[in-house]
C-alpha cells in the first residue's frame, strides 16, 4: 500500500498536478495540510476536479495569504499546532502534498522537511525541467536525506530535458519516475492518460 509525500523544488512546479494524477491512479486519499491562498481554485479543489476517484480530505489550515504557511498564519492570526498536522488516519493509499519546496516553514521552528520526518513517509520530489532544475532538485534531495527521509524518486514536469534529467538521477542517485508533458487541455481525462503513459508506477511500490 502506497503512502507518500509529494513535495517539490519550489512552488508552481506541478506538484498538485502530479499529486492529482497519482491520487487518481491509486484511488487514494489526498491531503494538503496547509493551503495558503484561497483566491481562485485551491490545490484540494484542483485535485478533486482532476482526480474524481480520489478522496480529498479537508485541509488542517486554510490561510488567506498566498505565501509561506508560517507567514500566512501570522497574517491571519492563526497558530499552527503540531496535533493538527498529524497524518490523517485513513484506509488505503494516502498522498500528502506539501506546501512549496522542501524547506518552506510551517512555523518559525518547523520546516516542511522536519514535518515530513515526523510523518516517517517516503517522498517523491516533483521538479521542473526548466533552467536551474539540477541544483534545485539536488538540494531538495540532500535536505530530505539529511533528515533520513527516503526519496522514492523524482518526477519531472514539462518538456523533455534529457541532460538535466540524467544529471539529477545520476548525481542524486535517485530513480527517474517519469515526466509529465504540458497538457492542454488539462482535465481528468488527459491527466489520467498522460500519467498512465509516462509515470513509472512500478517504481512506487
Amino acid at each position: 500500500m502506497i503512502r507518500t509525500i509529494v513535495t517539490g523544488t519550489d512552488t508552481d512546479v506541478g506538484k498538485t498536478v502530479f499529486a492529482a494524477g497519482l491520487s487518481q491512479a491509486l484511488k487514494a486519499s489526498y491531503w494538503k495540510p496547509a493551503q495558503a491562498g484561497l483566491d481562485g481554485e485551491t490545490d484540494s479543489q484542483a485535485v478533486a476536479r482532476l482526480a474524481p476517484e480520489a478522496r480529498v480530505l479537508p485541509e488542517a489550515y486554510r490561510l488567506n495569504t498566498p505565501c509561506s504557511p508560517h507567514e500566512a498564519a501570522r497574517v491571519d492570526g492563526v497558530a499552527i499546532d503540531d496535533a493538527a498536522l498529524s497524518l490523517p488516519q485513513v484506509d488505503g493509499p494516502l498522498v500528502v502534498e506539501g506546501a512549496g519546496g522542501v524547506l518552506v516553514p510551517y512555523r518559525e521552528d518547523l520546516l516542511a522537511a522536519d514535518l515530513f520526518a515526523k510523518w516517517n513517509l517516503p517522498a517523491i520530489v516533483v521538479a521542473r525541467t526548466a533552467l536551474g532544475t539540477i541544483s534545485h532538485t539536488l538540494l531538495s534531495i540532500e535536505a530530505l536525506r539529511a533528515r533520513d527521509i527516503a526519496v522514492t524518486g523524482v518526477a519531472f514536469m514539462g518538456d523533455a530535458e534529457p541532460v538535466a534529467e540524467g544529471a539529477i538521477t545520476r548525481i542524486g542517485q535517485v530513480a527517474h519516475l517519469g515526466r509529465l508533458p504540458r497538457l492542454d487541455p488539462l482535465d481528468a481525462g488527459t491527466l489520467a492518460a498522460a500519467f498512465a503513459a509516462n509515470i513509472r508506477m512500478d517504481l512506487l511500490a
